[in-house]
């Protein structure tokens, strides 16, 4: 859509008003005129007494709207709504897809978008149901720079970080996957964690507290995500002397859990794979001893 052509305000759709998209829609109800559509009529009714318009059919949304928002279950759902937008929706209008699903299906999605000049952008979310009200979402927008440019501003009320995961269709899921992976590998180390409190005969739930204290102020497994590549650091780079002592620091307290964890009879697999992988992960292996020379005495 020109810039001559675009509305001064751009007309908002949303469709799938759940324990996420709800939320969501609310907050950019408040700023923008927002048409909703939904299976359930409870939810959309909640959106109308926030100001929102509800549509009885997602033909009717398509046609209300420059910019709609889908926050279905899965990837069939997606398909199921995109299939009854495309045909209502005007050429140069966007579909911003915030469900996660497989990045091939986001990138097929697009292709049969782009055959009508419509833009599709994936653009899952991290923050859950709390972000989602709060209005302070992670919204990691996959596709052409210039449709992210331009949804921009109208997905701001619903997070409070946007950012370009990638210039293809796609790319914003694999930034949720590559997050999430990250997230449910922390849910199982947490459960390791625990086992060795409990059988110490710590109070776990007041490790909860400690824990959520410390990640707090030091951001958790995010605190280390500072460079812009996984390969080995060099001597001479200014993040060596931080990550070695990461490593040495890390080495030594995992060293410690394990011993423990031997004594108490707990067994820690995912423990033991960081004491082992930690170093060459942080990009800062440890340097073998030189062999000896052939016949070196």
């Amino acid at each position: 859509m020109t810039e001559a052509s675009r509305p001064e305000t751009t007309r908002l759709g949303y469709v799938g008003l759940g324990n996420i998209g709800g939320p969501m829609a609310v907050r950019l109800a408040e700023s923008s005129p927002l048409t909703v559509f939904d299976v359930s009529p409870e939810p959309v009714a909640k959106l109308v007494e926030a100001g929102a318009t509800a549509a009885d059919s997602l033909a009717d949304l398509a046609t209300a709207s420059d910019l709609v928002s889908l926050c279905v279950r899965d990837d069939a759902q997606v398909v199921e709504v995109v299939t009854g937008l495309l045909g209502h929706l005007a050429a140069g209008s966007t579909i911003v897809v915030h469900s996660t699903i497989s990045p091939e299906t986001a990138a097929a999605q697009a292709a049969r978008c782009a055959e009508r000049d419509i833009a599709l952008l994936d653009a899952p979310i991290s923050g859950g149901a709390a972000g989602a009200q709060q209005g302070r979402l992670a919204i990691m927008v996959g596709g052409d720079r210039a449709a992210y440019e331009a949804v921009k501003a109208a997905l701001a009320p619903a997070g409070d970080m946007i950012v370009h995961a990638g210039p293809a269709a796609g790319d914003g899921t694999k930034m949720k996957l590559a997050r999430n992976l990250l997230h449910f590998i922390s849910f199982a180390a947490t459960t390791e964690a625990a086992r060795l409190a409990e059988a110490a005969g710590i109070d776990i739930a007041k490790l909860g507290r400690v824990v959520r204290h410390t990640d707090a102020i030091t951001g958790g497994a995010g605190a280390i995500m500072l460079r812009d590549s996984t390969a080995p650091i060099e001597p001479d780079d200014f993040w060596f002397s931080v990550f070695t002592h990461v490593r040495d620091l890390g080495e030594k307290d995992l060293g410690l859990a394990l011993n423990l964890a031997d004594q108490l009879g707990v067994d820690l697999p995912m423990g033991r794979v960081a004491r082992t992988d930690l170093a060459a992960g942080l990009g800062v292996p440890h340097t073998p001893l030189p062999t000896p020379a052939e016949g070196a005495s």
